[in-house]
C-alpha cells in the first residue's frame, strides 16, 4: 500500500484524513514559551481564542528532516508520497528533500504542493484518487506534480495585516487592503507564494469577484472536488459557498475545511475561499 503523508498545514479535517487513511504531521506554533503541536495540542477553536486575546502575535516552526526520517522509517517497505507546504513559504518541504536522500534507495517521493492550506488537501485528495485506482507511488506523484500548476486557491480575508506582519507578503501588497471597508482577496501564484490579487467593498463582494474569476478559469471535470475553508468564520464559509455553488457546475463534489493554528498564525481570522482544480494546463 502506498503510504500518503502530509503536513499539517493541508489543514485536512483529522477524521477525514483517518478515513482516507492519510498521515498528517503537524508542525509547531509558539505562544510565548509556550509550544503547541498543530492539531494536536491546541484545537482550532482554542487556537482562535487565544490568538485573539494575545498581545503579541504567535509564531510557527518549520519541520525538521528528523521529523520526517520518524515518520518515513515506520513501515519501510512501503512506498511513500509526500505532499508539502509551498517551498516558497516555509523550509519544510527542503527537510523532507533531506530526509529523502538521508535514506537511500528508499521509494519516497515529495512533491512541493507550490500551495498551503486547502489547496493542499486538494492534492492530497486527488493523491488518495489515485492510490485507490492502484496506481504506483511514481504514477502518483508524477500525477500530482502536474496537478500543483492547476490548483487555484482564492479567499476573501479580513485583514492582510498578519501576513504582513508573519512576512509572508511586502508592506507594498499589504497596502491593497488598507483602506477602510476594503476586503482584500488573496491566492497563491504558480511559484507559491502569497499574492493579493484584488479587493471588495464586503465579504460578499469578494465572493462575487471570485466566482468572475472562475467564470474566466473554467474548473476540471467533476473527478475534482472543490473545497471551501475558512479561518474561524464558518458563516462567512457559508456564503461564500452560497455564492460559488452555481458557478461550480452542478454534481462537483464539496469538501471543507478549517485553518488550523499555523496557517491561521499566517491569515489571521475572517477568511473564507475555496480551492479548485483549473481544467487543462492553464499555468
Amino acid at each position: 500500500m502506498v503510504r500518503i503523508i502530509t503536513d499539517s498545514t493541508s489543514d485536512m479535517d483529522p477524521v477525514r484524513a483517518r478515513e482516507l487513511g492519510i498521515e498528517i504531521i503537524p508542525l509547531r506554533v509558539f505562544f510565548g514559551e509556550e509550544s503547541f503541536l498543530d492539531g494536536i495540542e491546541i484545537t482550532k477553536e482554542a487556537f482562535f481564542a487565544r490568538l485573539a486575546a494575545a498581545e503579541e502575535l504567535p509564531t510557527t516552526s518549520q519541520l525538521t528532516p528528523e521529523d520526517f526520517l520518524t515518520v518515513f522509517e515506520k513501515d519501510p517497505a512501503d512506498p511513500i508520497v509526500g505532499i508539502f507546504l509551498s517551498s516558497q513559504l516555509s523550509g519544510t518541504f527542503q527537510s523532507a528533500v533531506i530526509a529523502k536522500e538521508m535514506l537511500g534507495d528508499r521509494e519516497i517521493y515529495v512533491v512541493d504542493s507550490h500551495m498551503a492550506t486547502f489547496g493542499i488537501a486538494l492534492l492530497v485528495e486527488a493523491a488518495v484518487a489515485l492510490r485507490d485506482e492502484g496506481r504506483s507511488a511514481q504514477e502518483i506523484a508524477q500525477a500530482v506534480e502536474e496537478l500543483t500548476r492547476r490548483v487555484r486557491l482564492l479567499a476573501v480575508v479580513d485583514t492582510l495585516t498578519y501576513l504582513k506582519k508573519g512576512g509572508r507578503i511586502s508592506a507594498a501588497t499589504a497596502a491593497v487592503g488598507g483602506l477602510l471597508g476594503i476586503k482584500p482577496i488573496v491566492g497563491i501564484d504558480s511559484r507559491g507564494t502569497v499574492e493579493a490579487v484584488g479587493k471588495a467593498r464586503s465579504m460578499n463582494a469578494g465572493f462575487r469577484w471570485i466566482a468572475e474569476r472562475i467564470a474566466k478559469e473554467a474548473p476540471a471535470d467533476l473527478r475534482y472536488p472543490v473545497i471551501y475553508g475558512n479561518a474561524n468564520a464558518p458563516e462567512a464559509m457559508g456564503a461564500c459557498q452560497e455564492v460559488l455553488a452555481p458557478v461550480l457546475e452542478t454534481g462537483r463534489p464539496a469538501l471543507h475545511a478549517s485553518i488550523g493554528a499555523v496557517i491561521g498564525t499566517h491569515v489571521g481570522p475572517g477568511a473564507a475561499g475555496l480551492a479548485y482544480i483549473a481544467a487543462g494546463d492553464q499555468g
